[in-house]
């Protein structure tokens, strides 16, 4: 095997661990029961799938080609910082609309928090 199919089997398997992980996000989607857990499994396991994509992509071209993306690694980068922080404020907006737990939920933090505080 040369350096070339080394390359394009290192990037591929970075694909497809981003695609599994991709995979696994949409079936947290449709399984779990409330807004809180979805969002905890397409905010984790999206973003892991993704950021394997992107490096996987990265590594090829760099690689491969010699060709080194600015616009992946900044698509790295932002993914990485402003997911997690959008479904910290998707999770805090949907609590403080009202949308309820479910019932398998074993304990609520902010309830006394909120009660406290009068927010």
């Amino acid at each position: 095997m040369n350096g070339n199919g080394f390359v394009e089997w290192v990037a591929g398997v970075f694909v497809f661990i981003g695609v599994v992980f991709s995979f696994l996000s949409a079936a947290g989607l449709i399984r779990f029961p409330d807004v809180y857990t979805r969002a905890h499994a397409v905010s984790k396991s999206a973003n892991l799938g993704v950021l394997c994509i992107l490096l996987g992509t990265f590594l090829y071209f760099l690689l491969k080609d010699g060709y080194f993306s600015i616009r992946l690694l900044l698509g790295i980068f932002f993914v990485f910082l402003t997911s997690p922080v959008v479904a910290h404020l998707l999770n805090r907006a949907a609590y403080r609309s009202g949308v309820v737990l479910a019932k398998e939920s074993v304990r609520d933090d902010l309830k006394e928090y909120l009660e406290v505080d009068g927010r």
